[in-house]
């Protein structure tokens, strides 16, 4: 047995944590009198970590998991993408070093990185990143295998200039290409893996990448192991390294209890816990322990409507309930100050963001006024009707999010008392998945939790054109907001793009259409004060790539 493979066995023996007594124990674990280690201020090799998470998913098809709040942990290390995108919307080269467009945005060329190797042993070139473009674009729909939702739809072709070069070509102006290729879904995955059918591409053991690490066991529901690539010299410039990472190797293993996911960390037996209760973040940092509540690209935390289900196809009663929920008391009840309250329906670090607050200021007189002149009267129990039906609205908390019902739980309360009368369901996220997730013709409100890197591509989104995801089942029927759409993927300037996405900004929240809760933190992260240098990216998701453990 070799050294490595003693130490692996080593680790999962201690890492591969089964819910038993011994985790149970950790819970008496006592942190008074903790202080933090002190981390070298070298980066040093080897080590063995163990993140703790509330979920695996359920698919690892490529495409349809890259974007996924659990699987894109994994992805994020087995893959590597074109270019990288920091915290703050920062687009700089990795695997292409450089890129061109045209004048109006329809073509780009990439240059690619020589020597670059998928784990498979097949080159990363020209030919490999267009058969990655095509699937990011198309996907293999009879197979189940999906595109990826926020590349441009507008995409045409992609050419093999030379085995460093690829041209890529629009049918209309895309400004968000460049950025969206250091977007979580784009990963760059090997040609002989895009090959194989989706049953062979849900065998995560079957998928070659070219990050950093390597699948070295995973078990559906339990874990995921990753190793080293010891001949990994390709990382992002903007995170200080380039050559093999750090740690020998990263456990994610499901423990789906968040307090046995913290005191796991307490106890020493694991170094991160992911999504623990905001509730519990002061006192962790007190003890000492580094926590991390990473803003991400993308929507806020809201409420997409379902303007074909009645009665939220009046625009009234939408009105209203934009106006019913009071947004601050979410943040004192239920978050800490690392929470925001929204601005717009995209987070305010996003580039393009407008503040439009004054369109969802708390104001209960106002959503009183709009029922009463929607036709809803209160009856003595509070309960508003119309035509001898109730106000009813039903909420599905999101799995993907930990604090999701109890923010449902205060908006319920707060709903109640203009006249709502409202359910909350809680589904896994399998069954969410399968049931709510991006609504359906039963669903009043679906919560939406999705990044992006481009607010470009969002106008395509909130529609149907271009097999966009119609998060509103408006179809054709808004006239205004499929003239924005189109303006706006038109666009060939950001001068001239910036102004239309604030237009769209102002009109889908006066509208109601989309229903801002909080600016979100969808990632929150517990870790062990000596596990130390990991970076988060455009998305928030911690990368351990620079990671190492402190003496």
């Amino acid at each position: 047995m070799t050294e490595r493979s003693s130490l692996l066995n080593l680790s999962r023996r201690r890492l591969l944590i089964t819910i038993s007594a011994t985790v149970a124990a950790a819970l008496l674990v006592s942190t008074a009198g903790f202080a933090p280690v002190q981390a070298a201020e070298t980066p040093k090799d080897g080590g063995d970590i163990t993140f703790l998470i509330d979920s695996l998913g359920d698919t690892w098809i490529p495409n349809n998991s890259a974007i996924s709040s659990f699987q894109g942990h994994i992805w994020g290390h087995v893959t590597d993408k074109l270019l990288y995108v920091d915290a703050e919307g920062k687009v700089s080269p990795w695997l292409a070093e450089r890129w061109e467009q045209n004048d109006n945005a329809t073509e780009f060329t990439l240059h690619l990185k020589n020597g670059v190797t998928f784990s498979d042993g097949a080159p990363l070139d020209a030919s490999a990143v267009v058969a990655n473009l095509d699937i990011w674009y198309a996907g293999r729909k009879n197979e189940g295998i999906n595109p990826i939702g926020l590349f441009p739809k507008t995409y045409d072709r992609a050419e093999v200039i030379d085995p460093s070069t690829v041209k890529v070509f629009f049918k209309k102006p895309t400004l968000g290409f460049i950025p969206t290729l250091g977007y979580h879904g784009s990963i760059l995955v090997s040609p002989k893996s895009l090959a194989q059918p989706a049953s062979e591409q849900a065998d995560l053991s079957k998928t070659a990448g070219s990050g950093p690490y390597v699948v070295e066991s995973w078990k559906e529901g339990d874990h995921v192991t990753l190793v080293k690539r010891k001949d990994y010299n390709w990382g992002p410039a903007a995170v200080g390294h380039t050559g093999p990472a750090f740690l020998d190797s990263i456990t994610y293993k499901l423990v789906s209890e968040p307090s046995l996911r913290v005191a796991s960390v307490q106890s020493g037996q694991a170094d991160v816990a992911y999504n623990a209760s905001p509730q519990e973040l002061k006192s962790l940092r007190e003890e000492g322990y580094t926590i991390a509540t990473p803003r991400y690209l993308g929507f806020v935390n809201g409420w997409a409507v379902n303007t074909k289900i009645a009665p939220y196809d009046d625009v009234k009663v939408r009105q209203a309930l934009q106006a019913g929920i009071n947004r601050q008391e979410i943040i004192d009840t239920v978050y800490t100050p690392d929470w925001k309250l929204p601005t717009s329906f995209i987070q305010s670090n996003v580039p393009g963001a407008t503040d439009q607050s004054g369109l969802l200021a708390y104001n209960p007189d106002k959503a009183e006024k709009l029922l009463d002149e929607a036709g809803w009267t209160k009856g003595a129990d509070g309960v508003r009707t119309k035509d001898g039906k109730a106000l009813t609205l039903t909420l599905h908390s999101n799995p993907y999010l930990a604090t999701s019902k109890s923010v449902d739980e205060l908006i319920a309360q707060q709903l109640g008392k203009l006249g709502w009368k409202v359910a909350i369901r809680a589904y896994d996220v399998v069954t969410y998945g399968e049931k709510v997730k991006y609504g359906g013709p039963a669903i009043p409100t679906y919560e939406v939790t999705r990044s992006f890197i481009d607010a470009g591509t969002v106008a395509g989104i909130l529609t149907n054109a271009n097999n966009g995801e119609n998060w509103f089942a408006l179809d054709d029927r808004d006239t205004k907001l499929n003239e924005l759409r189109d303006k706006i993927a038109g666009a060939g300037t950001f001068d001239e793009r910036n102004p239309l996405l604030n237009d769209l900004q102002q009109y889908v929240l006066d509208q109601g259409y989309f229903i801002p809760r909080t600016q979100i933190v969808q990632r929150i992260y517990v870790q062990s004060p000596t596990l130390k240098g990991e970076v988060y990216n455009g998305v928030a998701y911690a990368s351990y790539y620079t990671a190492f453990i402190a003496d």
